[in-house]
Parts: C-alpha cells; structure tokens; sequence
C-alpha cells in the first residue's frame, strides 16, 4: 500500500518498494461485514482492501459503508435489547401486523418465565401471611434487582460488541463486578433499611438490608454472565438484555428476599 502523501513528496529517483507498506492492514471476503467495521474503525482507516483466500486483492470497502453497517448493527441490537425479533425497519411506515410478530414471541415467552415469581411467592405464603410488611418492600428489591442486571448486561453487550471484551475475560470481570455490585447494594441496603425500619422494626430491617445487598449482587453477577452464555451457545448477546435479564432477576430476587425473611422473622412455616 501507498499513500498519496508519501507518492507525492517521495524524491523522484526512489522505487515503489522504498515507499510501499507490505504489512497492510485487510480483509477477506469471507468474514462479518461487522467484523470488518470494527477493523476499519480500530485503525482509523478510509477505505479495507478486501482479498480472497489467495491473498488477491478483489475489492475494498470504504468508511462510509463500514458506518453503514455499524448504523445497522446498532438498531439491531437495540431492538433486541428490547425484545423486539428482528428490525422493523422504518418505524412510521411499519403495520400494525409486523409490530405485532415482531414483538409478541419475547413478551408471551417472559410471561411463562415470571410464572417462577409467582411459584416462589406461594412457596413462602406463611411468611408473607405473618408479615404482612414483606409485601410493601417486594416491588421495590426485585426491581432493584432487575436494574442492577440491566445495567451491567447493558455494559457488558456494548463492550463484546465493539470487541473490548471477549469470552476468556469473565472470569477477571466476574470478580471486578461481584466488588462493583457488593458496593451498590450496601448502598441501597442502607437506604432500604431505614423505611424497613421505619415501617416494621429493626428486624424487617436487617432482613431488607440483607436481601438488597444479596439481589443487587446475584442480579449483577446474572446481567453480567448472561451476555457470556448466549455468545457460547452462537447467540447474539444483545437478547440479554431488559426484558430476559429483567425476568430472570425478578424471580431470584423474589426467592432470595423471602428465603432471607423466612430465616429471620417469625411466623415460618415451611412445612
């Protein structure tokens, strides 16, 4: 490869190979169109020359379409990240029937999924009756739950997306985000706490800071991992995002909030 630069200003008695770079920086026509875009963008190039498998050069591709296909990946796992299949293309122009397919298979899928919520609040229906209290607090750590797993899938999607992280890299993170997520809980247990306090006793309180600490962890630990399984499996991480890692961390957070109060306070009757 030569630049037009280095052409131009070379003294006029030197050789194209005095001037030529032989390492050069490309693509085969083989590969993801986004895994070329990436490339384009990591060295900050204009245009990829493309090769085939013989090392021969058939075509290259140009900034403007590598940002192209980034715009295009990018909806696509926004849409996921919703729950939404696949794009629906122009929104403004989209019918109401492929709205309608486009959405419906995550949400009727999530809905059998929150039937473990429901499994978990009957197992600990005795606890529940003798604490009415239990009650008030539950929306508010199964969805702290839910946002903490949110956010650290959220992150966690953007970084293998653009290839900061890559599979061999979850054990190291597991450890830097259970640290992160132990620290928010506490946090937030120590804000809980109080309205426990507050609105039933010291027990209730020390069960809520418990079980805030426990779900902020487990629903970090479940966002963050999440991404990692579906890539093993050739799945797209972007589908970990809001609706699963949201039903996911509900019903672990709904088990492990009344677990926690059935060892604490009174009225258990787990028989």
């Amino acid at each position: 490869m030569v630049s037009l630069r280095d052409l131009i200003l070379a003294h006029p008695d030197k050789t194209i190979d005095q001037l030529m770079i032989a390492d050069v920086v490309s693509g085969e026509v083989g590969e993801d169109q986004e895994d070329i875009a990436k490339r384009i963008t990591r060295y900050d190039l204009l245009a990829l020359p493309i090769t085939d498998q013989m090392g021969c050069l058939v075509g290259i591709v140009t900034y403007d379409d590598a940002m192209d296909v980034a715009s295009e990946e990018a909806t696509d796992d926004f849409h996921k990240s919703a729950g939404v299949t696949t794009s629906v293309g122009n929104l403004k122009d989209a019918t109401i029937g492929l709205l309608y397919r486009k959405r419906v298979f995550w949400l009727v899928l999530l809905v059998f999924g929150n039937l473990f919520s429901g499994a978990g609040i009957a197992h600990f229906e005795d606890i529940i009756a003798a604490n009415l209290v239990l009650v008030f607090f539950l929306p508010l750590l199964v969805d702290s739950g839910g946002n903490a797993g949110s956010q650290s899938s959220t992150l966690m999607v953007r970084a293998m997306a653009t290839g900061e992280v890559v599979m061999k890299d979850w054990f190291k993170l597991l450890g830097r985000e259970a640290t992160v997520a132990l620290l928010l809980g506490c946090t937030m247990a120590a804000a809980v706490s109080l309205l426990g306090y507050i609105r039933g006793d010291s027990l209730v309180a020390l069960v809520l800071a418990l079980s805030m600490v426990s779900i902020v962890m487990v629903g970090c630990v479940i966002g963050m991992s999440l991404p990692f399984v579906l890539s093993k499996f050739n799945l797209d991480p972007a589908s970990a995002s809001a609706p699963l890692i949201t039903s996911v961390c509900d019903a672990s957070g709904v088990v492990v909030y009344l677990y926690i109060a059935s060892q604490i306070l009174p009225g258990m009757s787990m028989g």
